[in-house]
């Protein structure tokens, strides 16, 4: 058979190619996206806190859509306009008509069947002369199928084959049509074809791809300006020790409150007045600060708002408050970008890129604006100032000569009826609605475990190893607290290390002594380490010697034991005419001996499957992370907040930072983090402190101390019968002169 490409004559082909494509797009749009009205959940709107704040806020937040019902009513017309389409395009396909799907000659000469020659005869010349192109009522179509269906009746070969392939005519070409109107490919048309490719291809599309380049490539991938980053790097550059009013300056100065940088900011005739009655009312703002662009009024505007936020000044809810509403809703992505940009400046301290290392205050100051900034707080007020309906008045009711209830863990720990007599100036509801707030905030058990993974003995910290440590977070409610009094309270975070800080005239910077762990510089010569009295339980005890020189000694000894156990095994074999009791003594001594081989085999197969898994978790927490957890009770913060939290470690002593802050965004009811340093090339003991913090409520923070106790690395192995390599080339031992220590040991520095 031959082949045939053709154009599509009548639009048959192209109407299936439109049916195909529109059934392939319209049936998934229509699963998800048909806008489905959200059921209403009665237990999601009893824990909703009913304060006035958090109304408000959901108020603000529905206006925030005005668009969404012209959207549903879009989109519905738009799904239900596509249904219609594809059902008339069926409709359309199913009327083509194909010449030779279905003929049947005695259908169209309209004769019934077995009918005789003169029948047929007759009844073709009486459609001849109505179907005749010639006549007024002629049709040149149907007059070649009437005399089609003729000769399939009347001549043999043609009806053969019409009773063979069902076309008088015998088996015809295969043909494929292409699914574009012939028009298209016609002389007189192809200005207008190539004029519309042109349209397209050459300035809608590039026009389309640069808007969208020019506009992603000014971000970076938490949406913040590159230009705000940068401005970042520059000032924390400038000022390593970074106090948190410095920070709170740098953060007002985000380009991303420009309205040059930025077109949805607003600039009102009516900030001329009301901005400099906000600042007379914020002290220690420095709006007589120089520097550029600190001393821009954007600046100064977003600086004071933020100040204002902080201390819960009400603002013009015309104007000032949409510009806090906008501004503290860019803040957490922003103090965010801070905390990395600081994180990439230690980096480079340590790799020399930058002569000055950033203390672990500047980038901690840091993660201390974000709950600042969601809760509304400055982080010397109280805990309690984030439960709904208490105010400073209500903080003295707290404060008594029988019981300080300075956190919410200790509030949540109370008696019932001691809570509520705290709380006696609220109604019932609004004691109700502080209950409800309380036990739906988080309580973390923060537990950490310290390894050298993938080594043999993993308990042994030596010199340079690389260290693991498992940070396991359980989130539980508060509410699980409510009359508890066993449960211990949390550590908070300490930041007082060992050198004093001092400020500079101006009040910004502080001067930091430099680390003694950055003065050992001595060749070769090894400290000499004390014992420790009374070690905690994190102290890292050896179990054993893993050095090379003892695993070979290990396995020549259980090589000669196994030998003397075969000899034996073979005497006894021999000796068949000693007495019974020795045949049973023998048999139970080795029974217990393959009892301990098969007890340690086992021990062996537990760690062996204990590994595995910890590798598994590894591997599992590297996987795409989830952005939701819990949601955080803001009322001061425009939009939704879930629970993040920042766990890292840091050496207090030498106020260095070792770990990048990991950044936890899924914390639902468990998460496990693994943290990586490189234990330090000097032997002693080192405490090491493991961080965890929140950014979303004050008072949470939390630490656990650790102590490495470093052991002298095992030397190298150079030579082994095992090996049998000729041509190795031996590397040269490291310089140990200008090695630097990157911490400080418990006997460098005095305790406070």
């Amino acid at each position: 058979m031959g082949q045939k490409f053709q154009y599509d004559e009548s639009g048959g082909t192209f109407f299936y190619f439109l049916l195909s494509f529109l059934a392939l797009v319209l049936i998934p749009a229509t699963f998800y996206y048909w806008p489905k009205k959200k059921k209403r959940d009665v237990e999601e709107e009893n824990k909703e806190c009913k304060c006035s704040g958090c109304i408000l806020k959901r108020e603000h937040l529905k206006k925030l859509e005005p668009w969404r019902g012209p959207k549903i009513f879009l989109i519905k017309l738009t799904i239900i306009a596509g249904w219609v389409i594809l059902f008339l395009l069926a409709y359309k396909v199913s009327q083509f008509d194909y010449e030779m799907s279905n003929f049947d000659p005695h259908e169209i000469l309209g004769i019934p069947l077995g009918a005789s020659q003169s029948e047929i005869k007759k009844a073709y010349r009486k459609l001849s002369l109505i179907l005749h192109p010639d006549k007024d009522t002629g049709n040149e179509k149907e007059f070649m199928k009437l005399t089609k269906a003729y000769q399939a009746l009347t001549d043999e070969e043609a009806r053969r084959n019409w009773e063979k392939y069902g076309n008088p005519d015998g088996p015809g070409a295969m043909s494929f049509g292409i699914a574009l109107p012939s028009w298209i490919v016609e002389k007189e048309n192809s200005v207008w074809v190539l004029g519309l490719y042109a349209l397209v291809f050459m300035v809608a599309m590039p026009i389309v791809v640069g808007t969208w380049w020019y506009r992603s490539i000014k971000y970076t991938g938490d949406q913040v300006l590159l230009d705000t980053t940068q401005l970042y790097y520059y000032f924390f550059n400038k000022t390593p020790n970074m106090a948190l009013k410095r920070v709170i300056m740098i953060l007002a100065a985000s380009l991303e409150f420009d309205k040059k940088h930025n077109s949805e900011i607003t600039e009102r005739q009516s900030d001329n007045e009301e901005v400099p009655q906000l600042i007379k009312k914020l002290p220690n703002l420095g709006e007589k600060n120089k520097e550029r662009p600190l001393c821009y009024l954007y600046s100064i505007k977003a600086r004071a708002i933020i100040h204002a936020h902080l201390s819960r000044i009400p603002l013009n809810p015309l104007t000032l408050e949409q510009d806090r509403r906008y501004i503290i809703g860019k803040c957490p992505f922003l103090v965010n970008e801070q905390v990395n940009c600081v994180n990439q400046l230690i980096i480079m301290a340590y790799t020399r890129r930058i002569p000055k290392l950033p203390p672990i205050e500047t980038i901690e100051n840091c993660m201390k604006l974000s709950p600042m900034i969601v809760q509304g707080l400055w982080e010397f007020k109280s805990p309690l100032l984030q439960l709904p309906y208490i105010n400073e008045d209500n903080l003295k009711y707290f404060m008594s000569k029988k019981r300080q209830i300075k956190t919410l863990q200790q509030f949540a720990q109370l008696k019932g009826e001691e809570r509520r007599n705290l709380l006696r100036n609220l109604s019932d509801d609004e004691y109700e609605n502080v209950m409800k707030v309380l036990g739906r905030m988080p309580y973390v058990d923060f537990q950490i475990q310290v390894e050298v993974m993938d080594d043999e003995n993993p308990n042994e910290v030596t010199a340079g190893a690389i260290v693991t440590v498992t940070v396991t977070l359980i989130r539980k409610d508060m509410s699980s607290l409510f009359g508890d009094d066993s449960a211990k309270d949390t550590i908070e975070i300490n930041e007082n290390g060992t050198d004093e800080v001092k400020e500079n005239a101006g009040g910004d910077e502080t001067v930091v002594k430099r680390p003694a762990w950055l003065k050992q510089k001595k060749s070769g010569k090894k400290t000499k380490k004390s014992k420790p009295a009374n070690k905690s339980n994190a102290v890292l005890k050896p179990k054993m010697d893993d050095s090379p020189k003892n695993l070979v000694k290990r396995k020549e000894t259980s090589r000669i034991k196994e030998n003397k156990k075969e000899q034996q095994d073979d005497e006894e074999t021999d000796e068949t005419d000693d007495s019974d009791t020795e045949n049973i003594d023998n048999e139970k001594s080795s029974a217990e001996e393959e009892g301990e081989s098969n007890n340690k085999t086992n021990d062996d197969d537990d760690q062996e499957w204990e590994k595995f898994q910890k590798i598994h978790e590894r591997e599992k927490s590297l996987e795409g992370r989830s952005k939701t957890s819990h949601a955080v009770h803001c009322p001061y913060y425009p939009y939704d907040k879930q629970e993040y939290w920042w766990t890292y470690i840091c050496d207090r002593k030498s106020r260095t930072l070792l770990t990048a802050p990991y950044h936890i965004t899924g914390l639902v009811n468990k998460e496990t983090v693994h943290l990586k340093f490189t234990a330090p090339h000097w032997t002693g003991v080192y405490t090491l402190t493991v961080c965890l913090r929140s950014d979303s409520y004050i008072g949470f923070d939390q630490q656990k101390d650790i102590k490495l106790d470093v052991k002298e690395a095992p030397a190298e192995i150079t030579e082994h019968p095992q090996w049998e390599f000729e041509d190795s080339e031996e590397e040269d031992p490291a310089e140990t002169n200008d090695r630097e220590s990157e911490y400080a040991t418990d006997e460098d520095l005095p305790d406070d």
